[in-house]
């Protein structure tokens, strides 16, 4: 039973370990942002739609790899 739990859990902290990638995505997604916005600002709306997208991309890997997470440390 102990071995079980503690599987869980690594599972668990490994799992999360993509939350960092997410993270580090979502820091590329803006810093690409003001970088070609500082280098040519007349296509700012465009570039913000791309953002926007780029980070919702990169914001719901974070979530599957919350969401395994939670599924390993709660279900049956």
């Amino acid at each position: 039973m102990q071995l079980v739990l503690a599987g869980k859990y690594m599972g668990s902290g490994m799992a999360t370990m993509g939350l960092l990638g997410a993270g580090m995505g979502i820091a590329l997604v803006f810093a690409a942002l003001i970088n070609g916005t500082a280098r040519n600002p007349s296509v700012r709306s465009t570039l913000f739609t791309y953002a926007m997208l780029g980070f919702a991309l990169s914001e719901a890997t974070g979530l599957f790899c919350l969401m395994i997470s939670f599924l390993l440390l709660y279900a049956v």
